[in-house]
């Protein structure tokens, strides 16, 4: 399927509730993608267990769009996270989304450093039509 898809590294993102918080990190993502019109099928946050006696644990989630997905990773003790933004354009062009997704997240978390990809993916291809 024909799509944007957006992989980026974020370091040196302040000390916050997004990088040590699976709940603060899950309304993050649920607000953003509402915000960008995307269709939230599912999602799923984890938090982990701390670092250190000092550092408190990462968080992960994912969000399962009807465009596609979301996934995002932190590192709270390297001041880092990595985001995945995948979106099709079954019905119509989507990537005018996935960008506005990107930037709310990337305003959130505040990053000194990004290295971002951006690929489009897929071919176009017919819409088969069940005989």
């Amino acid at each position: 399927m024909q799509g944007l898809h957006i992989i980026a590294d974020l370091y040196n993102c302040p000390k916050g509730n997004y990088l040590v918080s699976a709940d603060a990190l899950r309304q993050l993502c649920v607000q953003a993608c509402q915000t960008a019109r995307l269709s939230i099928l599912g999602q799923h946050f984890y938090q982990f267990d701390s670092f250190d006696q000092v550092q408190a644990g990462g968080a992960t989630g994912a969000v399962v769009l009807a465009e596609s997905h979301l996934a995002i990773h932190t590192w709270p003790e390297r001041d880092g996270a990595t985001l995945d933004i995948y979106v099709c354009n079954v019905s119509g062009d989507n990537s005018p989304r996935a960008e506005e997704l990107y930037a709310s997240l990337i305003a959130a978390l505040k990053p000194a450093d990004v290295l971002v990809k951006r690929i489009w993916r897929g071919k176009e291809l017919p819409i088969k039509v069940a005989a």
